[in-house]
């Protein structure tokens, strides 16, 4: 059986079993912004795996099918496509070829290096003749160079000689494993299979996205005695079968320098020349080169992004591996991309883009990297803007309805209670854009773009509310909250709240641009025809919107009819109940009290400074135990919330749970991938959780404790052109400005001034 080791920087599998394979190529994936990879094997490998390699952007729009078509569906379901394959090296050894569903073998590690972003595996091979090899295979995804990927593959032969054959290659037959009928998204455009060059152009069906791939390849450690051009199945397969001869107790090294270009970036009818011009010029440079360039890049981002643990490897080794994956993710350097809930890991959900990006991966990204890359993710949606505006009108209704989910601004999710109810949406991008602006101090996007998104998002709201004039009070009927446990149900307390909340926040941008930016303001009204009765509207659903509560528990309600459920706690479940989405029907799940992920408390923690400590605790202490948190969203908001009412052993378990998700397979599903978007939670979890940060009125707070079974802890935020270093111990905390002018902060409500 495979062991996964304990390591602060480092994921390592110790020993090999085929029914653990698929977890250990999900939790080894890597990647650098514009492709990436599962942890697959280079060479031949026949047992359970799923193949994966992603090119960002890339999709096929895969048509919606349901039992009955309803108005406003969408047309198609965006499915992530695993692409040419280019990491492949067929092997054999005297005329045994090497595949680990059919070989026998020892000492298998598998090593991601999360410090440099390199893969490595070693084993012992054991011939059919007793003859021992040692095998090592290292490769990167270039941070530095987005479109290049270089590749070692050694062997030592410990007992004999041997006659080696490695067949490097390009594979375009690739299958998703989510295709209906086994179908096929791509299409073989043209390539070719040299003696030192080969290349491989493949097109996606319907959308035309066009991929090239090429490698070029160098052998040391012995000489090459056999080289020939191989190309199989109508040219989708292309690469060099080189012939070697290794002699006992010395290795020959493989090395394979792979280009990945897509017309994303360059002109569809150049990107095969591309391919190849790069995959030559890889060769040139050597691996060791590409590679320092690659290290440097990364050394700069955990400089920035990293959060160092003393006293507990295991919490060490899991915030790593979050922030490691958002990184490999989403590098923020092309506003048309965003973050994926798998990112380039698997291919489950489809889409690239979930409400999770405002909800949780925005604040990750303000406070680690240059403030560029977090405003790139709010041009996304305002280059978005159009779109979101014909969904909501597919739906009947005015203004922008931004999907659920989606690749180009349309959505492309195609479960009813997802596409038509899960509503709330709108509201993470709104308050995504407050978020923006108070921690940088920046109101160019709000004042230029972020108005048009404020206001025709409210122009949605407008139409979506109910008037209940028994009441009079609006209302929202016939959504799903946060808590996609429960569908189609009437006025959610979240969605409700954080619309008034959104409305509130359009009109006082107005006022502010009235006040300060006359110009600005008269363009805003003059672009979007906005009228001063259609103002005020928005001011009078805010102030009148329905808000359900329990007034004798003390509680805001998750929604109308919450109470008729019976009331019975998770800790009354069986443990074979749990989780309850692979073990109950879901219509007993939805007449259930239980709870998917934060809800009321998710609403709790957007509009944080509204709200005291003792309500926070009165809805924490109802709602937390009701909840399943099967959402891989849902730990860190009630880590947050566990810290900030003084439950810190209760923000500790839940950090644990959501930074070790995948690689504890909490919910029994990393196997078909990690999940990306709930990483940025682990982060919130201890620099919003454990640190206490809040930034009130434009300035920055900090409260910070310690768990008990840490020694200490530190991360460094970037805020407004300073970054700062937070270390926090037994024995107090300590702020030091590195970098930028002097600031002055609130340190446990005390007012300090930081200078470098």
């Amino acid at each position: 059986m495979s062991r996964l080791l304990s390591d602060g920087w480092k994921i390592i599998q110790e020993g090999f079993s085929t029914e653990e394979n698929r977890f250990f190529e999900s939790i080894m994936s890597s990647g650098n912004g514009r492709m990436g990879l599962r942890g697959n094997h280079e060479e031949d490998y026949t047992g359970d795996s799923l193949k994966g390699t992603y090119i960002a952007g890339v999709y096929y729009p895969d048509k919606t099918r349901v039992g009955w078509w309803k108005v406003g569906y969408p047309e198609y379901f965006a499915k992530v496509l695993n692409a040419v394959d280019f990491i492949g090296i067929k092997v054999s050894i005297n005329g045994e070829n090497v595949d680990l569903a059919a070989c026998s073998f020892t000492h298998y590690r598998r090593e991601l290096d999360m410090r440099e972003s390199t893969l490595k595996r070693s084993f012992t091979l054991i011939g059919k003749d007793g003859s021992e090899y040692e095998i090592k295979t290292e490769r990167f995804l270039s941070y530095a160079d987005c479109d290049l990927a270089a590749i070692k593959y050694s062997v030592t032969c410990l007992t004999d000689d041997a006659d080696l054959v490695f067949t490097p290659f390009l594979n375009g037959d690739v299958r998703n494993e989510d295709a209906n009928y086994d179908e096929k998204f791509w299409e073989y455009v043209s390539g070719e299979a040299g003696r030192s060059l080969s290349f491989l152009t493949v097109k996606t069906l319907k959308t035309n996205f066009n991929v090239s791939a090429a490698f070029s390849w160098e052998l040391s450690g012995a000489d090459v005695l056999g080289n020939e051009a191989v190309s199989h199945n109508r040219g989708e397969f292309v690469g060099n079968r080189i012939i070697t001869k290794v002699e006992k107790n010395t290795t020959v090294t493989l090395t394979k320098y792979v280009s990945v270009i897509s017309d994303r970036y360059y002109n569809a009818d150049k990107i095969s020349l591309i391919a190849r011009q790069k995959a030559v010029e890889a060769k040139k440079m050597g691996y060791r080169n590409l590679f320092e360039a690659h290290r440097v890049k990364w050394d700069n981002i955990w400089r920035m992004g990293d959060i160092s643990i003393k006293g507990d490897v295991k919490a060490q080794q899991g915030i790593r591996f979050n922030i490691y994956q958002l990184n490999c993710t989403y590098s923020g350097e092309d506003p048309r991309l965003n973050i994926g809930p798998k990112g380039f890991t698997g291919e489950k959900y489809g889409g690239s883009t979930y409400w999770d990006t405002e909800a949780y991966c925005l604040y990750f990204y303000l406070g680690t990297r240059e403030p560029e890359i977090a405003r790139n993710l709010l041009e996304y949606r305002y280059d978005h803007l159009e779109k979101a505006k014909e969904n909501s009108l597919k739906l009947g209704t005015r203004g922008a309805l931004y999907p659920m989910v989606t690749m180009n601004g349309e959505e492309c999710h195609n479960e009813w209670e997802i596409t038509f109810e899960e509503i709330h949406r709108n509201c993470a991008i709104t308050n995504a854009i407050k978020v923006y602006t108070e921690y940088t101090g920046d109101l160019s996007y709000l004042y230029q773009k972020g108005i048009d998104v404020l206001v025709e998002t409210s122009r949605y709201w407008v139409s979506r509310v109910t008037y209940n004039p028994q009441k009079d009070v609006y209302m929202i009927l016939g959504v799903t909250g946060p808590n996609e446990y429960e569908n189609n149900v009437n006025n959610n307390w979240y969605t409700n709240r954080m619309v008034k909340w959104s409305l509130q926040y359009t009109v006082e941008t107005l006022n502010d641009m009235k006040r300060s930016n006359k110009n600005l303001y008269q363009e805003a009204i003059d672009r979007l025809g906005l009228t001063e009765s259609e103002v005020d509207c928005f001011k009078n659903i805010s102030l009148n919107m329905y808000l359900p509560v329990d007034r004798e528990k003390g509680i805001f309600l998750q929604q109308d009819g919450y109470m008729d459920k019976e009331q019975t706690l998770v800790s009354e479940l069986k443990p074979s109940d749990l989780p309850l989405n692979q073990n109950w029907s879901w219509d007993r799940i939805l007449r259930s009290c239980y709870i998917k992920q934060a809800d009321v408390l998710q609403g709790l923690w957007f509009l944080n400074e509204e709200y005291s400590i003792d309500v926070k605790k009165r809805n924490f202490d109802f709602y937390e135990p009701r909840t399943v948190h099967e959402s891989s969203l849902s730990p860190c908001i009630h880590s947050i919330l566990a810290a900030e009412i003084g439950l810190k052993d209760k923000a500790h378990e839940f950090y644990l749970r959501t930074s070790r998700l995948d690689l504890d397979n909490y919910n029994n599903d990393t196997d078909d991938g990690l999940h990306i978007t709930s990483m940025a939670g682990t982060w919130m979890s201890i620099i919003h959780g454990f640190g206490g940060m809040r930034i009130k009125n434009g300035e920055l707070y900090l409260a910070p404790f310690i768990p008990e079974c840490w020694e200490e802890y530190s991360f460094h935020l970037v805020f407004r052109g300073r970054i700062l270093k937070i270390t926090v111990n037994k024995q107090g905390t300590a702020v030091l400005l590195e970098k930028g002018d002097p600031l002055e902060i609130f340190l446990f409500s005390e007012r300090v001034m930081l200078n470098v």
